[in-house]
């Protein structure tokens, strides 16, 4: 990592060295990390994601890069949110599914269910291979903040979410799920119980990460409406 930089009075940040961007070919990307001795607790945490930080792991992050600025930190207001037809039909094609709050997910069944998720959806990225070092790090549950939301088909597990509770609202950190079943749209319709999830809360808003217009991967969030965007320090609507 580079020299440590200011960013908020009683936060220290570190910036990486440039390297080769995962989402657009090309690029060099930079990335700021706060100090990983900084003692992180629910309110500075939702500072910082407030201000366009995401966790991984034990770590906080945020893009820093030269020359693009292609990820855009963004969020969906829960309380203006209203799903549009295709998302309500949806809403009732996974109206059968249990979801329930589990204490770990270090069972094995989750485990494969992340290994299956990955080798069908990522083996293009950073993530592939995936292993158990990998999961248990990048999974962990971090400051107290940290809920795993398991959705079972009958017995079956057919996906996990991964949800950090804020002051502020809820953020996204990762949801894998059985990418095989098509149908169910797993991945949209974890997005769609996490932001009735957060309403049910009386939380501001559900936390996606980065917008990425030119990735796949990476833009589908512009498909919930209203979204807001951090754009030159203030959250602005997409139109």
């Amino acid at each position: 990592m580079g020299n440590a930089i200011s960013l908020l009075s009683n936060v220290r940040v570190f910036a990486t060295y440039p390297h080769d961007c995962s989402y657009i070919d090309g690029e060099q990307a930079t990335t700021l990390f706060v100090d990983p001795s900084t003692p992180v607790d629910q309110p500075l945490y939702s500072q910082l994601s407030a201000i366009g930080f995401r966790r991984s792991g034990a770590h906080l992050y945020r893009p820093h890069c030269a020359t693009c600025n292609a990820c855009v930190p963004a969020r969906i207001p829960v309380e203006d949110f209203k799903p549009n037809r295709s998302q309500r039909k949806l809403i009732a094609r996974n109206a059968d599914l249990c979801v329930k709050e589990v204490a770990s997910i270090a069972d094995r069944e989750y485990f494969e269910l992340y290994v299956r998720y990955i080798n069908d959806r990522h083996s293009d990225g950073d993530m592939y291979p995936p292993n158990r070092e990998q999961y248990d790090s990048f999974l962990t549950r971090e400051w107290g903040t940290t809920r795993f939301y398991e959705f079972r088909d009958g017995a079956k597990l057919v996906a996990l979410a991964v949800v950090d509770v804020l002051d502020i609202g809820l953020a996204a950190i990762y949801t894998f799920y059985d990418a095989s079943d098509t149908r169910r749209s797993l991945g949209s319709y974890a997005v769609l119980w996490q932001i009735e999830l957060a309403r049910s809360l009386g939380l501001h808003a559900v936390y996606l990460g980065y917008y990425i217009r030119d990735c796949r991967k990476m833009n589908y969030k512009a498909k919930f409406r209203p979204i807001e965007l951090l754009t030159q320090g203030h959250w602005v609507r997409l139109s």
